[in-house]
């Protein structure tokens, strides 16, 4: 049984780990802090999370826990993540794992000095949809790949959200364009060697939209956009050209809530299943088996390293700051 403390009061807990761990016989979320303890009752209550403590520093030291899950704000990352692995405990971290790829490097030192998991919670990578996009692109059946779409977009950003400050390493790159950043990556399993893209900002330095372009040392290119302005058309979709045919998924982010996944060989177009359990219940199996057995994750921290070069590296050719520098 791995026992988790949750630092904050975050909305995504219930959908990203509490539902997930009382759907498990093998985790449970036991301890919760918040900047004010009034909202960690009334949380706790609400949640059936046991125990309740005044600060995230006792709930990195607490000793009833082996796990802390960390969605803080993205600016908080590095030293929530760093403090509870040099406290003993494993980390489940929301995206992006860092303000940038060198607070990661620091967060990953950490985690191979101290021997614990570092988890970078990209949970669409372990639900079966992924893996089995990942298994049609390898197999060849569409032909030479030229070319990758990936787009997030939602209705609107929220004003004077911590996600739209660059003090709290917001922007829709950070927040929601690490998606398709993170599909187009995956399902190549290269890196990009060339960047170039364009942004729109809210707040100074900000962006709400942001495009780029990808390069990878196959000649393969990736097309990303992630996108809150105010007004937009909801989406989440992944496209892979090759010479043979296509492949289209509508919300690899969380198919369980529905999901176009279609595959079109010389014409002929083919459906594939997806399962509806929660890609966050697939993420909880793989952070435990990580943390019970030593399994490999696909999202560990050294990976988390690379994606938060490939944001860094977005940013720096859309002419904005990197975030947290």
């Amino acid at each position: 049984m791995i026992r988790f403390g949750t630092l904050g009061a975050a909305r995504i807990a219930p959908a990203a780990l509490i539902s997930p761990c009382k759907n498990s016989d093998n985790a449970v979320v036991s301890v919760v802090a918040a900047r004010d303890r009034s909202r960690a009752e009334a949380y706790a209550e609400e949640h059936g999370i046991p125990t309740v403590v005044d600060s995230y520093e006792d709930v990195i030291n607490h000793p009833d826990i082996d796990a802390v899950y960390n969605p803080l704000h993205i600016g908080l990352h590095h030293e929530w993540s760093i403090k509870a692995l040099e406290a003993g405990k494993h980390v489940l971290c929301e995206k992006a794992i860092a303000s940038n790829a060198k607070e990661a490097e620091e967060m990953a030192a950490v985690a191979k000095k101290t021997g614990l998991v570092l988890m970078d919670a990209f949970h669409y990578r372990y639900h079966p949809c992924f893996i089995r996009a990942k298994e049609i692109y390898d197999s060849g059946i569409l032909g030479d790949i030229s070319e990758i779409d990936g787009a997030f977009h939602v209705a609107g950003m929220l004003e004077g959200d911590i996600r739209t400050l660059y003090e709290t390493a917001g922007g829709v790159t950070m927040d929601i364009g690490c998606y398709p950043i993170s599909w187009v990556r995956h399902i190549t399993g290269e890196e990009p060697v060339e960047v170039t893209a364009s942004a729109e900002t809210g707040e100074p330095n900000v962006d709400i939209f942001l495009n780029a372009e990808f390069t990878f040392p196959s000649g393969i290119v990736g097309h990303i956009s992630g996108d809150m302005r105010n007004g937009g058309t909801p989406l989440a979709n992944l496209k892979v050209k090759g010479s043979k045919g296509e492949m289209f998924i509508r919300n690899p982010l969380a198919p369980q809530h529905g999901c176009k996944f279609e595959v079109t060989v010389d014409g002929v177009t083919t459906s594939e299943t997806v399962k509806k359990r929660a890609s966050y219940d697939y993420q909880l199996d793989a952070f435990i088996a990580a943390v019970e057995t030593g399994a490999s994750l696909y999202t560990d921290a050294d990976e988390a390293m690379h994606q938060m070069k490939v944001i860094d590296a977005c940013y720096e050719a859309a002419g904005l700051p990197i975030r947290g520098l």
